[in-house]
């Protein structure tokens, strides 16, 4: 690991910081209250496997990324792992820190008994996708998605 990087899942007591460090991410996404994020965060729990990890350098938050483990009726049973919200701050980029971010949710998701780990990301910039690719991530398949279309306010 990084020197003076650790990294560890998260509590409820780091909400706070991790919404800070999700505005990174999205900087436009509506605003979440601290009861609705305990609410998300305790039914995260409920997947077994399933984490926010955070890494730290001293007691600043500088990455995360969040990883499910999905029960699966294929592959003889084996659950598999989705990589979710995967950022570094802004001041601690290019440390590697996003990179050992990755490793430790995959160590997870293997740990857990998934037979794959999948990422989805919407970025196009090349540097970003390099990211990807040199944490060990493949993009050997075709993703798809669809979106709720909110309703029309009156």
């Amino acid at each position: 690991m990084r020197e003076g990087f650790h990294v560890r899942t998260a509590g409820e007591g780091d909400l706070l910081a991790l919404l800070g460090l999700y505005r990174q991410l999205i900087p436009d996404d509506p605003e979440l209250s601290l009861d609705a994020a305990r609410d998300i965060f305790r039914r995260l729990g409920t997947y077994p496997g399933s984490a926010i990890f955070l890494g730290s350098v001293g007691d600043v938050l500088a990455a995360t990324c969040t990883l499910v483990v999905i029960p699966n009726l294929t592959r003889g049973g084996a659950s598999y792992g989705l990589i979710e919200n995967v950022v570094t701050d802004a001041a601690h980029r290019g440390r590697g820190f996003g990179r050992a971010m990755l490793a430790e949710a995959a160590g997870a998701a293997w740990r857990s008994g998934c037979y794959k780990v999948m990422l989805l990301t919407g970025a196009k910039d090349p540097a970003t996708l390099n990211f990807y690719e040199r944490a060990g991530f493949r993009q050997d398949k075709t993703g798809f998605q669809m979106r709720r279309i909110p309703p029309r306010k009156a």
